[in-house]
């Protein structure tokens, strides 16, 4: 399968030695109005792709209405982040097309994503090949999703998860603590696998300082998610320092 403009995107970034700050907005917790305008706002304090995805509720004329807002302010890919396969829209970009490979249910592993192929077909949406991982302590998206939480103190796992992702043909792996986690997964861990895969290494959740997030790309990670600290403080200021740190501007 041929890479995208939004991987294209990421890979070029990654190239010139930069990490990708991608910028979360959960339709489910604000108006459109409001979501509109902290994209623009992400994308004036320098985020590189601008997410829509949350665990309950990101779906239907909600997620619609604020893409479609989104599409008309920002130039920056708009990129889904599913929680299941109704999360999807014709105004978005791409959508991480992703098995969360530690469920203990079937449907979050392959079955959602053969219900949603061909939505993702009929829409045009550019699909990236991304293994899930959810790490303890998962929070709703590890509830939601049925996860058999990997443990934070077992990089061996982690390892052999993400390897065998790698060996199937992904392209990226989500490495998730869960939105709102106290702590992000730990840097060891993003080290280790680092050292043994050259998957895209993609952290999410409990990033909550531009310094954390800058040591997770010096530990190894190609890119990192900022939702719920952007949602409480999402002035362009406070973005671009998240954005500084990321890209390893300072």
């Amino acid at each position: 399968m041929k890479i995208g403009k939004t991987e294209a995107r990421i890979n070029s970034l990654n190239d010139q030695g930069k990490g990708v700050f991608m910028g979360l907005i959960d339709p489910a917790k604000q108006p459109p109005e409001n979501g509109a305008k902290l994209a623009k706002r992400l994308e004036e304090g320098g985020a590189d792709v601008i997410m829509l995805g949350g665990s309950i509720g990101a779906q239907g004329p909600v997620l619609d209405d604020l893409a479609k807002r989104i599409k008309e302010s920002v130039s920056v890919p708009l990129h889904i982040f599913p929680g299941n396969v109704s999360n999807v829209t014709p105004y978005a970009d791409s959508i991480y097309f992703m098995s969360l490979m530690n469920s203990k249910n079937p449907y979050w592993i392959t079955g959602a994503q053969t219900l949603g192929s061909l939505v993702v077909r009929q829409l045009g949406l550019e699909p990236i090949p991304t293994a899930y991982l959810i790490f303890d302590p998962g929070q709703t998206a590890g509830w939601v999703g049925e996860a058999h939480l990997l443990p934070r103190e077992k990089p061996d796992l982690a390892i052999a998860y993400t390897l065998s992702a790698q060996y199937m043909g992904m392209r990226f792996a989500i490495l998730e603590a869960g939105s709102g986690a106290p702590e992000h997964v730990p840097l060891p861990i993003i080290k280790a696998i680092r050292e043994v895969s050259d998957i895209k290494l993609v952290i999410a959740g409990g990033v909550k300082t531009p310094e954390q997030a800058g040591n997770l790309i010096k530990a190894g990670a190609n890119c990192i998610h900022i939702g719920t600290k952007i949602e409480q403080e999402g002035s362009v200021e406070a973005i671009r320092k998240f954005a500084r740190a990321i890209h390893g501007e300072g």
